[in-house]
């Protein structure tokens, strides 16, 4: 038998050991920890800024969007849970799909939640692919289906894809011709609705929309109020000073123009206000929740020029 065939039965051997998995539960009669509850909205409501009127009150539901959250066991984790998943995850290991990055999920919700209901769920292997090779490295999508109830009664169901892989091999950077040209960042998409903004920008301003109807602050730019629904507006130009309210460093994937490691934070400003930008003058991993930044303008190239935050020194 040649190499190619071994790898070949080999594989075709773990991939029917690996959907030998498919089916078996990897949570069986879980139960939340704690009733939905109002705390638990209002944090959820407060990091996310959504305002919905229908999430407090006494008639409050739960935003759907929580519905993991009901499901989820902390660091002492959850009884009922079996042993599949960790027994796929020793295979895989073992096949040497050693790292571990989640995809994506997929949620449907049934019912409302309500303060006072008792969650109660089970989850189950869905599905396990095939050898799939990816950028990050080669390895199989594992998805797990949970089906949530309350009181017996059907209330959503969350799907969690991950992708166990091992990782590829680094590439050495291609040479570069000594006088290619730079890549170019991506243009911003200018339009009606925002061409405010960017004329702001090339006078070193960051104007925030302002509803003349009820004064609500707005960004990004939007052609009316989220708050009261009146397409009048005005603007007022932000002082510079924010502070990070969560962050992300890029890994990966390279795209051109852009070096990572780096941080893009979502920057509280001082008006109350959310934007989207890069984090000058710290290192990326120096980037934290509560960073106090200023507002600078960063020229690109010549004919773009972005607001940035430089981190202040503390």
């Amino acid at each position: 038998m040649t190499a190619d065939r071994a790898t070949t039965a080999d594989e075709a051997e773990l991939l029917q050991r690996l959907k030998a998995f498919e089916g078996r539960p990897a949570a069986t009669a879980g139960r939340a920890k704690d009733p939905v509850n109002e705390p638990m909205i209002r944090h959820w409501c407060e990091a996310m800024g959504d305002t919905n009127p229908a999430y407090t009150g006494p008639d409050a539901i739960a935003p759907p969007t929580m519905l993991q959250a009901w499901t989820m066991g902390g660091l002492s984790g959850h009884t009922g849970r079996s042993t599949a998943y960790d027994e796929l995850f020793a295979l895989l290991d073992a096949a040497g799909c050693t790292s571990v990055v989640a995809t994506d999920c997929e949620q449907e919700y049934l019912r409302p939640l309500r303060p006072g209901d008792t969650v109660t769920f089970d989850a189950v292997i869905e599905s396990v692919s095939p050898r799939k090779t990816t950028r990050l490295g080669t390895g199989h999508f594992v998805t797990t289906r949970m089906d949530v109830h309350v009181n017996g009664e059907p209330a959503g169901t969350h799907r969690f894809r991950i992708l166990k892989y091992a990782p590829a091999a680094k590439r050495p950077p291609a040479p570069k011709a000594p006088d290619a040209p730079k890549p170019q960042r991506p243009r911003p998409v200018i339009n009606r609705d925002n061409q405010g903004f960017w004329d702001g920008v090339r006078e070193h301003k960051l104007l925030i929309q302002r509803c003349t109807a009820c004064a609500t602050l707005r960004f990004p730019w939007l052609p009316g109020c989220n708050a009261c629904s009146s397409p009048d507006w005005d603007t007022v130009e932000a002082g510079g000073a924010g502070t990070v309210f969560s962050y992300v460093v890029m890994h990966h994937p390279p795209f051109p123009a852009f070096d990572p490691p780096y941080a893009v934070a979502l920057v509280e400003l001082a008006e109350g206000v959310r934007i989207i930008a890069n984090i000058a003058g710290v290192p990326y991993d120096k980037v934290r929740i509560g960073l106090p930044v200023r507002l600078e303008f960063l020229r690109v190239d010549d004919t773009l020029e972005l607001p940035v935050f430089r981190g202040e020194a503390g």
